[in-house]
């Protein structure tokens, strides 16, 4: 199949064109820098699939666009579908993939540097340190043996950060909807979500972005919370309300903010903006605060999860060819 891959960096080129070299080269792959949106859907040309990533505009209208070329398939890069309008995809016949499950340790480990660099402080130390400045005033942390951590998700990256925080000696909790006797086997219990977020220290969000879950840390969430909680979002940057984290950092209600995600991170992330200004006031208030610390949706970026990644989408692609249908659809049930 000829497929059109939109937002490519240089590590998406690397790592699809060796998961495609390993199936003979099976698929012609079109590497696009842009991201996909109405403006640029036409770039798909004369291909028979769109191979997407987190931040590409999948609404109805783009839709629209890639079924009058003939594409039937959209091969999501990644975990989350946020970025489709599913019940489109379904009325116009185009089958939607992802990758359900690439590297849970990636997103785990990630979760707990962002944990750990903030509670010891390290991203300020780093920069003491290289101005010659081996103060010590303003860097105190807390040891996470004995602390709680409510994990909001327990699929396979809740559970692997269950079993690293259970390894600190942590207290952990768990809410989902449904509940995986794995977790519960790392040493860890569910409660309700009220109960993890009034008894957590640590607040760590795992779960998918839906109706449900949209603004799942707002203002009203957040004054349940213990005084001086911290708040690690490696999920979905719309689980959570940023205008309301800026209020709880303020009031002292927050004390430390950790995110891999932001709810309009589309207009930042993966770009290189270092000599622009950034127009979004509510997240350049937030990178003023000293105790939030932010990075640029990376928690997936490790060699393990890239292979696994790139594999799993090609796969889904080479498997559409062979039956018209991919290995992990997206439907509009899921959704519920």
């Amino acid at each position: 199949m000829k497929v059109a891959v939109y937002s490519t960096k240089a590590y998406d080129r690397t790592f699809l064109e060796r998961a495609n070299a390993a199936q003979d080269n099976s698929h012609e792959l079109r590497f696009l820098e842009m991201r996909l949106s109405s403006e640029t859907a036409a770039l798909s040309g004369h291909c028979d699939a769109i191979c997407a990533f987190v931040n590409d505009t999948l609404d109805r209208e783009v839709l629209t666009n890639i079924m009058d070329r003939g594409i039937r398939l959209v091969a999501l890069r990644c975990a989350g579908f946020n970025n489709v309008d599913l019940v489109a995809a379904r009325d116009m016949g185009i089958a939607i993939a992802r990758v359900p499950a690439y590297s849970p340790e990636a997103v785990a480990e990630h979760t707990i540097a962002l944990i750990l660099s903030l509670n010891r402080k390290i991203h300020k130390a780093y920069a003491r340190v290289r101005e010659g400045n081996f103060a010590l005033d303003g860097l105190v942390g807390f040891d996470l043996k004995g602390r709680t951590i409510g994990i909001v998700g327990t699929g396979k990256i809740g559970i692997c950060l269950a079993r690293i925080m259970r390894g600190f000696g942590c207290h952990v909790l768990g809410f989902d909807p449904r509940h995986d006797p794995a977790f519960v086997e790392t040493g860890a219990e569910y409660v309700d979500l009220p109960d993890l977020f009034a008894q957590a220290d640590i607040v760590s969000l795992h779960c998918p972005l839906t109706p449900h879950t949209h603004h799942l840390v707002d203002a009203e969430a957040i004054a349940t919370m213990k005084p001086g909680v911290m708040i690690i979002n490696t999920g979905r940057g719309a689980l959570v309300e940023a205008r309301s984290l800026i209020r709880g950092l303020k009031s002292g209600r927050i004390g430390h903010v950790g995110l891999d995600v932001y709810e309009e991170e589309s207009d930042l992330f993966f770009e290189n903006l270092s000599g622009t200004i950034i127009q979004d006031d509510v997240f350049a208030r937030l990178l003023t605060f000293p105790n939030v610390l932010i990075t640029g949706h990376q928690a997936f970026l490790t060699i393990e999860a890239l292979t696994a990644i790139a594999e799993t989408t090609i796969g889904n692609i080479s498997q559409f060819a062979a039956t018209g249908r991919p290995n992990h659809t997206v439907s509009v049930e899921m959704l519920a």
